[in-house]
């Protein structure tokens, strides 16, 4: 009797998978229907869909092979799956982490998406609609010709992408969206509990990015005196001035930016003066580059900081002699660009302009 069940439960398997004699449901065998994996980053989060892909072979695939109005496995042979490390959006519905069951319901006009809780299954036979954690209503577009079942990762933005299935002459779209802010300022309160909380480093490119996006300003201030007591560096003071300024503590910021330019080398200080000039603030740009030339003298930024200095004053000829003995000293990925400015000055243009 255990036999006669064993076989009539392989029967039923290989007539559900359509399979042929070179296929199996027990061993690794090349299946007609064949394994893709597509994965696609937003913000941090990597959604991975797990799926098989069968061909039209000249069928009529939707309203033929797969019937309207009846739940579809999405795919071929096992459940497709889609994986969302972290909570996520679907046509603007909530869906909470995880794995889930991809299935689809097919009509001319509007297509329903399905997650289901359930995702180890085979195909959409064992389908149960308590198990779903979302369904969303879309619609279905006109395509070019897959003959391969296929999911594209589309339009993509900083905290979105559209998934597209395409198969035949039909595409089906959904939006996935993800809170990046939220899941990054999670992420990060993790990694920061890793090796990387002995660098000075990653405590910076933390705060700088709570600060860049406008979040946690008291979370990043933390993490820059994190960082500087890990390693007190320019760049850490000088973020944190950043920080402190954006809290309103105007004289601890000054602090921290008068203690970052005292040990900044001249490329730092150089770089700092550019970022002045940038923000229309060039007279303390031109009052830095004229401290930094007598700290550094020999140093080829500190002659381009002088020659800016001469340029702003008209002074063309030494800011054009103080060019060229940058010229001398530049490295040869940064000839060209010193190059360029030494004519330009040559031509008496200001080249702070």
């Amino acid at each position: 009797m255990y036999k006669l069940r064993l076989v009539l439960l392989l029967a039923v398997l290989m007539l559900a998978a359509g399979l042929c004699n070179a296929q199996s449901t027990l061993v690794d065998l090349p299946r007609q229907s064949q394994h893709a994996i597509v994965m696609q980053r937003v913000g941090v989060t990597d959604i991975t869909i797990n799926y098989h892909r069968p061909l039209v072979n000249g069928r009529k695939i939707f309203g033929g092979l797969i019937p309207y109005g009846e739940v579809w496995r999405a795919g071929a042979n096992e459940n497709t799956t889609i994986t969302f490390p972290d909570a996520v959006t679907v046509e603007g519905q909530p869906l909470a982490a995880g794995t889930y069951g991809l299935h689809m319901i097919p009509t001319a006009d509007q297509w329903t998406v399905i997650f289901s809780k359930m995702h180890t299954a085979w195909g959409s036979f064992s389908y149960n609609q308590a198990e779903d954690a979302l369904r969303v209503t879309v619609k279905p577009e006109a395509a070019e010709f897959h003959d391969a079942l296929a999911y594209d990762f589309d339009q993509l933005k900083p905290d979105s992408a559209v998934v597209t299935m395409r198969w035949d002459k039909v595409a089906v779209p959904f939006k996935i969206a993800v809170n990046v802010n939220e899941v990054v300022e999670a992420s990060l309160q993790k990694q920061m509990r890793g090796l990387v909380q002995y660098t000075w480093d990653a405590w910076n490119d933390a705060a700088t990015y709570l600060v860049d996006n406008k979040m946690d300003l008291n979370g990043a201030l933390t993490y820059e005196d994190k960082s500087i007591q890990n390693e007190e560096r320019f760049e850490n003071l000088m973020e944190k001035a950043t920080i402190l300024d954006a809290l309103g503590r105007k004289d601890e910021a000054t602090t921290a930016r008068n203690k970052a330019l005292g040990i900044g080398n001249a490329q730092q200080l150089y770089g700092y003066g550019r970022q002045l000039q940038r923000e229309k603030r060039a007279d303390e740009a031109f009052a830095l580059y004229l401290s930094t030339a007598k700290k550094y003298p020999d140093y080829w930024l500190s002659h381009a900081g002088l020659a800016r200095v001469y340029s702003s004053k008209g002074d063309f000829d030494n800011a054009t002699k103080q060019m060229e003995m940058c010229l001398t000293g530049a490295p040869d990925a940064a000839k060209t660009g010193v190059q360029g400015l030494i004519k330009r000055l040559q031509a008496k243009q200001d080249i702070n302009q």
